[in-house]
């Protein structure tokens, strides 16, 4: 199967809704003609396609999609994520955990490809939504201790000063592989983006609070995708205009 049928069979069953025979198709050319004739294919690839794979993973087994997508490729992707209707932030988070935090990657070269595309910023606040206070704490005392939880805000000013700051935990100390971690990288490796990340968590959190009115205009409502049958080959075939070329 050359590269242009793969790319139009992979289409035709994301938007039918069956990821996993599309992830199938990938994992065939892999297997069958190597790694390279993979990314020649996920580069040609939609955005909106990709990120219809790579959102369902499983923790259960490695997938080469999520071996072998590039940091741009992943940012592209992870930035449109929102348009999926996934209140509970799961989805991404497991994406974002299994692809960036991958054997062999540099963490830092994703964070950075999401930070230079519009929604980066905005993807990890998603990605950190319930654990606002924890990184408020954080930001505030360099630390993960949760005593430290509860405090004063920093200014925006003093943010900007602080993250700046001598690590006062080392990287090894918080290597979950998860938020901790994420977290520890965007403030000492990224901390621009880390600033960035956490003015629009307090955003988020204070349309929340302002209640469902104020909640709603901060988010963007508009072309998402219901996902409560996404697990693996249960996707809501997706609802396609005229123009798309993808899932969402």
């Amino acid at each position: 199967m050359n590269a242009l049928t793969l790319i139009a069979k992979t289409r035709s069953l994301i938007a039918a809704g069956d990821i996993v025979a599309a992830e199938a198709a990938l994992v065939e050319l892999a297997d069958s003609e190597g790694d390279h004739a993979l990314m020649v294919v996920l580069e040609q690839l939609a955005p909106k396609d990709i990120l219809a794979v790579i959102r369902e993973y499983d923790n259960s087994k490695e997938s080469i999609v999520n071996l072998l997508v590039t940091p741009e490729q992943f940012a592209r992707a992870v930035v449109i994520e929102k348009q999926y209707n996934d209140q509970t932030r799961t989805y991404l988070r497991g994406m974002v955990n299994a692809i960036v935090f991958r054997e062999d990657a540099d963490p830092v070269e994703f964070l950075n490809a999401m930070g230079e595309l519009d929604g980066g910023a905005e993807a990890l606040a998603d990605y950190f939504t319930e654990k606002w206070s924890r990184i408020e704490g954080f930001a505030r005392s360099g630390t993960f201790d949760a005593g430290e939880d509860d405090g004063d805000i920093l200014s925006e000013s003093a943010l900007l000063a602080s993250v700046y700051a001598k690590p006062r935990v080392d990287e090894d100390e918080v290597a979950d592989q998860d938020w901790m971690q994420l977290a520890w990288l965007l403030r000492h490796d990224c901390p621009d983006l880390f600033v960035e990340m956490l003015l629009v968590l307090r955003a988020k959190a204070r349309a929340h609070d302002s209640g469902p009115d104020e909640e709603a205009q901060a988010e963007e409502e508009n072309n998402r995708v219901e996902t409560s049958d996404t697990d693996r080959g249960k996707a809501t075939p997706a609802a396609l205009e005229a123009d798309e070329e993808s899932a969402i």
